[in-house]
């Protein structure tokens, strides 16, 4: 007999309605993959909040488990690659969107879609970090490559959010002086706290500016927000500064020009953590395990249930929710 499980599932109604419910499950349900996983951890990203609320076209397949990431053990393996009881890691690969995500007490997936847990973490800390940090891990390695810390500050935008505030630990750690944009004035002393060198009020960098070259102040910068705040960070960086862009909190839309890019030689990288190659994704996971601080996790964390994944939907939209969300299974 297959075994029973719950899971939080969005579907429609008849009236095409989207809406999101506990379910009971069995393993048969699951979707097609060769490695089967007890859930422990998943983390509730900002994506995930817009797929729940329904604000986005996120789900790609219905009904849906959502839930872009998760951390669990091996109890099912069809591969060479993951035996039972290895500790594994998934981010993004379309789960939560096209196939069956993380808010579940099972989940079946592709091995190929798999990484094994860092040693040095806890299946709780993987998800603190989830795909947020991930993401954040692939930004700041973006920069790495061309910039040094002797060649100024980096900014980083929407720094109290979850890609932004681990972006701006990450680079502290590393040696850069870090600038970190916000509109939350509560949120400063946390800012410094986690490694901001100054707080920049987003207002300074997310009002409408025409003018397409603007005097030099980053060397790089890390950007969750896009629109006219990404405009301006473009006319702002320095020769040969590099931008990592990976989100649209403000807007979509980017109003630029070539000049910053064939005056002053900068590169605008934008950064895909849903299908990154697996050697990025090692890299990435090795370099979060050597560089996070564990108290810093510690103080970011916050634990909640399938029961609550509706209204924190309703608040990470909104910008009111504080830290890193872990839906313990």
């Amino acid at each position: 007999m297959s075994t029973q499980f719950k899971a939080f599932v969005l579907s429609k109604d008849r009236k095409n309605n989207q809406i999101g419910n506990i379910k009971n499950l069995l393993l048969d349900d699951l979707m097609e993959g060769d490695v089967t996983i007890k859930i422990k951890y998943s983390s509730f990203n900002y994506k995930d909040g817009l797929a729940i609320a329904g604000k986005k076209p996120i789900i790609k397949t219905w009904p849906m488990i959502p839930g872009v990431d998760f951390c669990g053990k091996v109890i099912k393996s069809e591969s060479p690659n993951f035996q039972i009881n290895d500790k594994v890691i998934l981010n993004g690969w379309g789960v939560g969107e096209k196939h069956y995500g993380g808010f579940s007490e099972y989940a079946r997936v592709k091995s190929e879609w798999l990484l094994k847990l860092p040693e040095k973490f806890t299946e709780e800390q993987a998800m603190i970090i989830g795909s947020a940090g991930y993401t954040s891990m692939l930004c700041v390695m973006s920069i790495i490559e061309d910039i040094s810390p002797s060649k100024g500050e980096v900014l980083v935008t929407g720094a109290s959010g979850g890609v932004g505030s681990i972006a701006v630990h990450l680079l502290s750690k590393l040696g850069y002086g870090v600038v970190a944009s916000t509109g939350k004035v509560e949120e400063n002393d946390f800012l410094k706290k986690i490694g901001a060198f100054r707080i920049l009020d987003r207002k300074e960098i997310g009002s409408i500016n025409t003018a397409p070259l603007l005097k030099q102040i980053w060397a790089a910068a890390i950007d969750t927000v896009g629109g006219n705040t990404l405009s301006n960070i473009l006319s702002q960086i320095k020769y040969g500064g590099v931008v990592a862009a990976t989100g649209l909190a403000q807007s979509a839309d980017l109003n630029t020009t070539v000049y910053p890019f064939i005056l002053r030689n900068i590169t605008l990288r934008g950064i895909d953590s849903v299908y990154a190659p697996l050697n990025k994704r090692i890299k990435a996971w090795s370099m979060l395990s050597d560089l996070v601080d564990r108290k810093f996790l510690n103080t970011i964390k916050i634990v909640k249930k399938f029961k609550d994944l509706k209204n924190l939907s309703n608040e990470i939209i909104k910008g009111k929710i504080k830290g890193r969300i872990i839906i313990k299974i």
